[in-house]
């Protein structure tokens, strides 16, 4: 059971205070038009949880994935839909592959990972409005029904009576404190650290801490699963586009060339067999600069997907498309309208310049702006 509070988000800093200050005094709309008519860019709004914003004393999960609560997601994506064009990802690619240019003010919404709160939170609030969004979804979680490894990995260490905490993968062999915030830290340090080690390595350490701490992943709790199966396919039946999240939901840069290409081939495969023919778009799990490279951008591209959409921060111009590492626009959970406004208006000064601990946001001068 989630406990509710009003913000449990992280202090907005100058930025949100600024971009609340823009908001209010009605100077973002000027500033969009302006903007719209300097400069003609494809902005991708990037999501992970819509949940009511829980007390970090008791939420026993990732707080870094919750995006914005219910309320907040309304807020937006109606804002969105009377100063924007939202768009599904298909038809930013249509309008590539024919050469058009596309509206002014495009927006895409997306989503990571497929929590099973897209469905019952975002889905409705979605398609009450009439906004268009594109999933991606790790297959092979959808499958099963268990866990995120990185969501539960801060879980168990959360969770754990352990007086250590051992993880001689990572070169790591600390206390393990006593308070919930000083324990989410150290989960920080935690996931930081793996993003240099091997993807099956990861695996395989969170699989041995279940073991050693009898956290089992195969009996969590609702408030950290996927979406299933059938929920997917009502939300397709209304319209909502799916892509792949991998399989695994493993960093893809991190894996043997055969295990990479069963992550990308194998999810291709599944969500045409669950879905059907449709075009293919990939969102790179984790998706910084560490999380995929040019042997990831070829393997996706010879798998057929049209469009690959990485964790970078920034906004992407038709002239010199970078289709298979297109950047986004993440959406945090302190971020009120004004910020979240003043984002879309002046994404290269309001958005984040970092993002979550899983996530990279710096410039990658290998993909083109």
């Amino acid at each position: 059971m989630v406990t509710q509070v009003r913000d449990s988000g992280r202090p907005a800093g100058l930025r949100g205070q600024l971009g609340e200050l823009c908001h209010s005094s009605g100077l973002l709309g000027s500033l969009q038009r302006m903007r719209s008519w300097l400069r003609k860019d494809l902005r991708i709004l990037a999501y992970h949880r819509i949940t009511p914003l829980p007390d970090p004393d008791i939420y026993e999960f990732d707080l870094e994935l919750i995006s914005t609560s219910p309320e907040g997601f309304r807020e937006q994506m109606s804002f969105i839909k009377r100063h924007y064009h939202p768009m599904r990802l298909s038809d930013v690619a249509e309008a590539i592959n024919t050469g058009r240019e596309l509206p002014t003010d495009a927006v895409v919404v997306t989503f990571d990972d497929g929590y099973n709160d897209n469905y019952h939170v975002a889905f409705p609030i979605l398609r009450e409005l009439g906004v268009p969004a594109t999933f991606f979804v790790s297959t092979g979680h959808i499958d099963t029904g268990h866990p995120f490894a990185y969501d539960w990995l801060v879980h168990m260490i959360l969770r754990t009576g352990a007086p250590r905490l051992e993880l001689p993968e990572l070169g790591m062999d600390e206390p393990m404190p006593d308070g919930r915030a000083a324990r989410r830290a150290l989960a920080t340090m935690v996931l930081d650290r793996m993003k240099e080690t091997d993807a099956l390595t990861q695996s395989a350490m969170t699989r041995r801490l279940e073991t050693q701490w009898r956290i089992p992943s195969e009996v969590a709790p609702p408030d950290c699963q996927p979406m299933s199966w059938d929920q997917v396919r009502e939300m397709h039946a209304a319209g909502y586009e799916f892509g792949s999240h991998g399989v695994h939901h493993r960093m893809l840069s991190k894996l043997p060339q055969d295990e990479l290409e069963f992550e990308v081939r194998h999810s291709r495969d599944t969500l045409q067999r669950e879905l059907g023919p449709a075009m293919l778009h990939m969102s790179y799990p984790v998706g910084g600069t560490r999380a995929f490279d040019q042997r990831v951008i070829d393997t996706t591209r010879e798998a057929g997907f049209e469009l690959a959409c990485s964790y970078i921060s920034g906004t992407n111009t038709q002239r010199d498309f970078n289709r298979y590492a297109l950047y986004r626009l993440a959406v945090e959970r302190n971020m009120g309208i004004g910020w979240f406004a003043a984002m879309l208006a002046m994404p290269s000064l309001m958005s984040y310049p970092s993002g979550g601990r899983m996530h990279e946001f710096r410039s990658d001068p290998t993909c083109s702006h």
